[in-house]
């Protein structure tokens, strides 16, 4: 167990004797609303800011000095003195415009504490901090002034000062790809470098051993915690560098080779907020809201050119080896990962798509995408010089007849969603994207999934850096203008943005399902989900991509499977929250003697947008259930996964209205069922609920349950 910092006790009998001797204010203490959670902040002896968090009388952040290195000029460290401080309290209900839930509540209270160097410079500098009964968050104010105006930030310094050698679910601070598998160890056991140069990465980077975040951590005593960030903006992406002796770590932002810094900003600017939340039970962090209410209000107002839905696409068959991106057969995943194409095929012809239409039309399912339907695939893994410029998104291949397949698609009521993938050229996609926006709403197109795949040309940008995030925002803004939504694929980390612009309507950044078809580590383990609910999603909207039946595939890929069961693959359209989510896997996996699955009536039946969503039971790595009511028809869905143990899950039903019965239908593992030997395996069992019952679910090794509920 960490001793107790002497910096603790030396800033509270500091404290004690500034405040005797002047009446000017040294530090100060500010609460959550229900008074649960606290920050002190006050200055060390040789005038560094310095604070400290505790949840009840417990120390979650013992005392933790911030400062920041700068190119070129003195550090902004010690000599500060306090000028001013401001404190207010802010309690408002806003609403998404699509979500988790329609209400969310924003209750929290403020500090700005003003600070001014006492050296001739005189420096201003202000914190700002806001507490939430979830958690709280700060940042960096830098407010106009005449001896700073432009600035190079060689380094942020924000420490976190554990209490604990805590229990730790993360991955590694790469700078190119979030695309690991969590690790769960103790904080002293991290070790980010031992992940470097994993063949299944398209570009990954990894300087130091530091983890990304969100990074979601438990104390001895059982509180959660998780560390982030929100509202990053025209800002590096923040990594956390581990300190595994001192159990402490420091703010670690993404740089630039070519700015030879981290960060350029002209003064005034805010930086993102450092986040900590904070909860009780692991389904705390789920349910928080925090890091969105640490965002500004909706900038965009309706977003009603976009609709929550259910999507399929030609995505699938090329990681599975059924057929390829490009036309030429050249260059697929396998191509990729494996050193040798399984097929010639091209995939995105105009008797596929049609077919795909067909199926979405079929089983009212809203879109459908398309992938490798444009020119320059051939070259989309190839070298920097190769990939500048290859795409132009509006030129298709000759096998695919675009208008064609528009027009069957309008007839046939499915909207489709454009892709454009950059190859990691975002000047290239720059240059195009009011030709290429204007083009999708010439058609009828209202949403684009966006990527990014291999190192980002220019050379010495990263995937994370100031650079990127700053082309990300500009995507962003660029397609709201044009009335377009965004699906970002090798994305920059989700902070809560959706809020300021719900045209960022969800993203990848996370080892996704397609691992599981070509990964050479054998794909996804069965805690994958049970894991990633609790970490990954608390930033924000997953485009996990679910769906997939033929779980082993064996008539493509035999040396590679989904490992779960059946019943965990309809669950995900519940625990995995996306206003969009794909049915993945092939139109023919649905079928079973030329009938339709009869699991596959939980994705037709399961909701997209959410009235209110609530998390049952869970524990980080293990399990996870969580309950959401759809918005439109009020009915409930439920969703329960494990990991590779067994388990029975107790369901109790009081958030239903009283006094109603409902009709329900359960999706269940069979009694044999087993994510590796056994895993389609299921059963379906028809019920009926009330706000007083009880149901017992047995989950196999693996497994899953998914639950239906209607009035």
């Amino acid at each position: 167990m960490k001793k107790k910092s002497p910096y603790f006790s030396f800033l509270l009998l500091s404290l004690l004797f500034l405040t005797a001797c002047n009446n000017t204010k040294t530090s100060f203490s500010i609460d959550s609303p229900d008074k649960n959670i606290s920050i002190e902040f006050a200055l060390s002896e040789t005038g560094n800011p310095m604070y400290l968090v505790k949840h009840k009388s417990e120390i979650v952040i013992d005392t933790s000095f911030m400062s920041f290195d700068l190119k070129d000029l003195p550090p902004l460290e010690d000599n500060f003195k306090i000028i001013n401080s401001s404190i207010a309290t802010i309690n408002e209900t806003w609403q998404m415009p699509w979500g988790e839930q329609i209400d969310v509540k924003n209750n929290y209270n403020e500090l700005t504490v003003y600070l001014e160097e006492k050296t001739a410079d005189k420096r201003q500098l202000n914190i700002h901090f806001k507490v939430f009964d979830d958690g709280m968050g700060f940042r960096y104010e830098f407010p106009e002034q005449n001896n700073l105006k432009e600035i190079l930030i060689t380094d942020e310094n924000t420490d976190f000062n554990l209490t604990g050698d805590h229990s730790v679910w993360w991955i590694p601070g790469d700078w190119d790809i979030y695309e690991h598998l969590y690790n769960e160890t103790k904080f002293s056991e991290i070790d980010a470098l031992s992940k470097k140069n994993n063949e299944n990465l398209s570009a990954t980077y990894i300087p130091y051993n530091a983890v990304n975040t969100p990074v979601t951590m438990k104390t001895d005593t059982g509180l959660y915690l998780s560390f982030h960030e929100a509202d990053l903006t025209n800002y590096a992406g923040m990594t956390m560098k581990v300190d595994p002796i001192n159990l402490k770590m420091t703010s670690e932002l993404v740089g630039s080779e070519r700015l030879k810094a981290k960060v350029k900003l002209t003064v005034p600017f805010n930086t993102p907020w450092r986040t900590i939340q904070i909860a009780e039970k692991a389904g705390g962090l789920i349910e928080s809201k925090l890091i969105l209410n640490l965002n500004d209000s909706n900038e965009l107002g309706d977003v009603d050119y976009f609709t929550p839905m259910k999507y399929v696409g030609i995505w699938w068959e090329m990681h599975i080896g059924k057929s390829t991106w490009d036309m030429e057969g050249s260059q697929d995943m396998n191509t990729w990962t494996e050193g040798k194409s399984a097929s010639s095929s091209h995939g995105a012809t105009t008797k596929n798509a049609k077919k795909y239409i067909d199926f979405a039309s079929e089983n009212g399912i809203k879109g459908f995408l398309v992938e490798g339907w444009n020119t320059g695939w051939s070259k989309w893994l190839a070298s920097a010089e190769d990939r500048e410029g290859l795409f132009d998104f509006m030129t298709p291949y000759k096998d695919y007849d675009f208008d064609e397949v528009m027009a069957y698609a309008r007839e046939k009521g499915v909207e489709v969603i454009m892709h454009h993938e950059t190859s990691a050229a975002p000047l290239t996609y720059e240059k195009q994207m009011d030709q290429a926006y204007d083009f999708m709403k010439a058609n009828g197109m209202n949403s684009v999934k966006t990527g990014y795949v291999g190192e980002i040309i220019p050379e010495g940008e990263y995937h994370h850096g100031q650079w990127m995030v700053n082309h990300y925002h500009k995507v962003l803004v660029e397609a709201a203008k044009k009335k377009i939504a965004i699906n970002a694929h090798e994305p920059i980390k989700a902070t809560g943005k959706r809020r300021t612009y719900p045209n960022a309507i969800s993203r990848e950044g996370l080892r996704g399902q397609e691992f599981n078809a070509w990964a050479t580590d054998g794909g996804n383990p069965p805690n994958h989900i049970s894991t990633v609910a609790f970490t990954r999603m608390l930033s924000g909207p997953i485009d996990f991509t679910p769906g997939v039946f033929d779980i082993k595939f064996n008539t493509y890929k035999k040396q590679n499977q989904v490992n779960t069961t059946l019943a965990h693959q309809l669950a995900l359209y519940v625990i995995i929250y996306s206003p969009i989510q794909m049915v993945c896997d092939l139109p023919e996996n649905y079928r079973v003697d030329g009938k339709l699955h009869p699991a596959f009536q939980f994705i037709t039946d399961v909701g997209v947008d959410w009235q209110q969503s609530k998390v049952l039971e869970g524990e980080v790595g293990d399990f996870v259930t969580i309950a959401r009511q759809e918005r439109e028809t009020g009915n409930w869905f439920i969703g329960g996964v494990t990991n590779e143990n067994e388990r029975t899950q107790e369901l109790t039903f009081n958030f239903l209205e009283k006094g109603k019965t409902y009709k329900a239908k359960l999706y269940k593992d069979a009694p044999n069922a087993h994510w590796d030997n056994n895993p389609q395996a299921y059963e379906i069992e028809e019920l009926e609920l009330t706000k007083a019952s009880s149901l017992k679910v047995k989950l196999a090794p693996g497994g899953g349950f998914a639950l239906s509920i209607v009035k």
